[in-house]
């Protein structure tokens, strides 16, 4: 029997949201277009163990609420949902599964950027991994979904938690951990252009105190694209445990990632769209290189001496080395049906950062009301090296339909740029004061005051600069029902002049961007707790606004305002005893509202523009039937608005809607043999930005795999 405990959260808006009426391209000043193909949904399989609405979590709150006592928009998805829906990859999981969660990610972000709530990139969308905050411009790890237990994803600010930054969420992947439960667990993977998948993993007590968990996988593949379209990926996770008693846990864990991804930074377009016949070729250069490895070793220890006080401390060391080799911008010359190759960038980052964060959870009364508080603090060393080849010269020509890769171009020689070197440090608290059995209300305040110092390496110079930021929220949550909560909330944010770790000069004297949230909502269980539904408004205003100037790296301009205002729903239910229905939407509102630029010699206002890789609408649905014992068939559907690549909106990308379908048989209760199906209707879509504004990162076509798993 197909059980009706299954609730992951899905959508409340008709389906007609999620798949319009149309998938033609959206017309700007200039639009441009893709070739597109017009589109006109087991018994006795196990429940995904989805931890929702009724399930403590610590990304909203180190309070250790449940998001039914949480002022604010949460999603936590399950780490066996994603792969039973053959989600590889962190950004699949994130983007096909959260709430108004969609992708920006390029080679240049590690993969991993996300837009929110009509904010972009890794300072506005924070990526954390085990509740831990890597301080850097790009984030390239973890990208496997082998080792998730969870991803948690907060909308909305979140600066009181985590720092400066998240002013439109944060995406926290919890892996897997130790446990005194024994599992071990394999998978094995096949598919188009010679993909290749293999993961192992395994837990359990080692003696009564002590307890371990290892997963390994390795996946790579010829790629979809010629040349350089090969890829390939280890990612290593061990922990162990130890546990003397009920009170006291302290866990050592250490996760290695070694990352190569195809060597793509995008398609050029040829009258405003990207031909079929280019479609699959790459044209980068021959010698080219990406390469990202990953070191985050971290211990934890938390001691309950009695039961109205926790204590709690993260110790850590983090290490990434980076590599990018690249020709990264192409343009199509139409006079002479040739691509010019431009952006030969050579990069080289050396990152390490060493912290600590120490929290104390408080219970008792004030004033004869139940309260809750947490009081900690943090710091970092983050010592950061940049080598470089600036300002990355040279370009060449190729023939699109006779291409031949050439070699890399460096005009300018690599060797070190600059180094920085950051100390930061911050006071934080929260607290729930429960007013009445129904009324409770969630505060919190975080005081930060980073320092950067900034080594130019090839002229000597060096300048400093120092911050200080003070965020706070404040939230009431009304339970008329144990299951059903309405909430409103008000939150402020800071967010960093680019990122403090790359600052330049030209950044030094910008004011931190501030930003403000209102949110009001509703959510509650139905139906005995089988089914969950999600409702949010929002407004949030950001002022001081520093953006990217798109094509030129390492450029930001402080504008004005930024403004966005938009409503989110979520459903998730089994409607019969075989069927699931899982989806969710989001509509906003996104544009700049004082932004002005000096093009050209004169002064232009982009005000009312909407902001650049901000979609205006993210729906999800995922229909789940087992048809028959031992079957289950999977239908996903992914809907992305129109994106526009410039400020002044005159290049617009199409909104897209993708197909994926997944068919499982299980021989036996604990294996699964999985048939995959990606992008059905073999799409053409725009999945981001390109290298330049003149190309665009395609999504991968039509692809499948066949994947065996079993757990003993």
């Amino acid at each position: 029997m197909f059980p009706r405990s299954i609730a992951i959260r899905a959508v409340v808006a008709s389906t007609s949201l999620i798949v319009p009426g149309t998938l033609s391209a959206q017309v700007g000043p200039v639009a441009v277009e893709l070739d597109m193909i017009d589109v006109s949904a087991s018994k006795g399989s196990p429940a995904p163990k989805g931890l929702n609405l009724a399930t403590p979590g610590r990304s909203a709150s180190r309070l250790g609420l449940t998001p039914l006592q949480t002022p604010a928009s949460v999603d936590v998805i399950s780490g066996e949902v994603v792969r039973e829906r053959g989600q590889f990859t962190v950004n699949e999981a994130v983007t096909q599964n959260g709430v108004g969660i969609a992708s920006t990610a390029s080679p240049g972000t590690g993969n991993s950027s996300f837009s929110a709530r009509g904010f972009v990139g890794t300072n506005s969308v924070m990526r954390l991994y085990d509740g831990v905050r890597l301080y850097t411009s790009t984030q390239t790890f973890p990208f496997d979904t082998w080792n998730v237990e969870r991803i948690e994803v907060l909308r909305g600010p979140a600066s009181v938690l985590y720092g400066e930054g998240a002013i439109g969420g944060v995406i926290n992947v919890v892996p897997k951990r130790p446990t005194f439960e024994r599992v071990n667990e394999a998978q094995v993977g096949f598919g188009s252009d010679y993909t290749r998948r293999i993961a192992v993993g395994s837990g359990g007590p080692i003696n009564e105190v002590l307890a371990y968990r290892l997963d390994v996988s390795r996946n790579a593949g010829a790629g979809w694209l010629r040349p350089n379209g090969d890829f390939e990926n280890l990612a290593v996770s061990g922990a162990l445990l130890y546990r003397p008693s009920a009170d006291l846990s302290v866990t050592l864990s250490n996760d290695y990632g070694d990352n190569a991804p195809e060597r793509y930074w995008g398609s050029p377009l040829v009258n405003g769209r990207v031909p079929r016949a280019l479609r699959d070729t790459n044209f980068n250069v021959a010698d080219s290189d990406i390469r990202w490895r990953d070191n985050w070793t971290v211990l934890k220890a938390e001691w309950s001496p009695t039961a109205d006080l926790t204590l709690r401390n993260i110790a850590y060391r983090m290490t990434s080395d980076r590599l990018y080799r690249n020709a990264e911008g192409y343009t199509f010359l139409p006079e002479s049906g040739r691509i010019q190759r431009s952006l030969f960038a050579d990069i080289r980052h050396d990152q390490e950062q060493v912290g600590n964060r120490f929290d104390a959870t408080l219970r008792g009364e004030v004033f004869g009301l139940q309260s809750q508080s947490v009081l900690g603090f943090e710091v970092n060393r983050i010592r950061y090296r940049h080598i470089n080849n600036r300002p990355y010269g040279g370009t060449d020509e190729v023939d699109p339909f006779a291409f031949v890769p050439g070699r890399f171009i460096n005009l300018a020689g690599t060797a070190p740029g600059y180094e920085t070197n950051t100390d930061q440090y911050a006071l934080f608290a929260e607290n729930r004061l429960v007013l009445t059995e129904q009324l409770s209300l969630v505060t919190g305040l975080r005081y930060e005051a980073p320092s950067i110092r900034n080594d130019n390496l090839r002229d000597g110079t060096r300048f400093r600069r120092d911050f200080e930021a003070l965020s706070w929220r404040a939230g009431l949550v009304y339970q008329p029902l144990p299951d059903i909560s309405l909430y409103a909330s008000y939150a402020t944010a800071v967010d960093p002049v680019g990122n403090f770790v790359t600052l330049s000069l030209a950044q030094r004297d910008f004011r931190l961007s501030n930003g403000r949230q209102v949110e009001i909502g509703a959510k509650g269980l139905f139906w005995d707790g089988t089914a969950e539904w999600t409702l949010a408004g929002y407004r949030i205003v950001k002022d001081n606004l520093v953006s990217a100037v798109p094509g030129q790296p390492g450029v930001g301009v402080q504008v004005g305002s930024q403004s966005s205002q938009g409503v989110e729903a979520a459903l998730s239910l089994s409607l019969w005893e075989n069927w699931r229905i899982d989806a969710n939407v989001a509509l906003l509102h996104a544009q700049y509202d004082d932004f002005r630029q000096t093009v050209a010699g004169q002064v232009v206002s982009y005000a009312g523009n909407q902001p650049v890789d901000v979609p205006e609408r993210v729906a999800n649905l995922w229909v789940a039937h087992a048809f028959a014992p031992r079957w289950e068939a999977r239908l996903g559907v992914q809907h992305v608005g129109s994106m526009v690549s410039d400020f002044a909106n005159a290049v617009r990308r199409p909104d897209y809607t993708l197909l994926n379908a997944v068919i499982d048989y299980r021989p036996e209760p604990n294996s699964r043999l999985s048939l995959r199906l990606y992008n059905l209707t073999d799409e053409v879509y725009a999945a981001a930005r390109g290298g330049n504004a003149a190309s665009v990162l395609l999504g991968r076509p039509r692809s499948v795999e066949l994947v065996y798993y079993v757990a003993f």
